[in-house]
């Protein structure tokens, strides 16, 4: 997907840019949250897959870890897409889009053992952790700040959803 960043508003009304960060800025940053926002819908469906599909001696547990996983996913979703065009840039529009950008990859497997599924996830999770990192880098690299702030909470998440399922693995 290509990023538009427009100066003219309908009818040929010039409008400049939302932000002071600068044309560069925006469309780097905008770019590098469009294949984020697909990676983090990918991997909240992903969740809710194996959230539905889990099955086992600790069903329970493992239904309300991935329920409160996904939760915190969908959550982060709405603010990079806003983030995007709050700095002038476009974000994702469809599955489609989504499917064109996504680097963490589905599962559409009928059945998955559940310590299979929680280490995908575990591993999913750490690879979401790592592009946020370097996200952040393009941001401190312009001083955005608020992206950058927006970031490093979605770090702390991840890396507490990563390290809860690494526990659950390693036992």
């Amino acid at each position: 997907m290509t990023q538009h960043l427009s100066t003219t508003a309908p009818k040929g009304r010039l409008i400049g840019s939302p932000t002071d960060l600068g044309l560069r800025a925006t469309q780097d940053i905008a770019a590098r949250l469009t294949p984020l926002l697909a990676d983090v819908f990918t991997l909240y469906l992903k969740t809710k897959n194996f959230h539905w599909h889990m099955t086992g001696s600790s069903f329970r547990d493992y239904h309300l870890l991935l329920d409160e996983h996904g939760d915190q996913i969908l959550a982060m979703t709405d603010a990079i897409a806003e983030r995007a065009r709050k700095i002038g840039g476009t974000t994702i529009r469809s599955i489609s889009d989504i499917a064109r950008h996504q680097r963490i990859l589905d599962n559409n497997a009928e059945y998955v053992d559940p310590k299979e599924m929680l280490a995908e996830l575990h591993a999913d999770n750490k690879q979401l952790v790592a592009e946020l990192r370097r996200v952040h880098d393009l941001c401190d690299n312009y001083s955005d700040l608020a992206t950058a702030s927006l970031i490093e909470a979605w770090i702390d998440e991840g890396e507490r959803r990563s390290w809860f399922l690494y526990e659950i693995c390693a036992a």
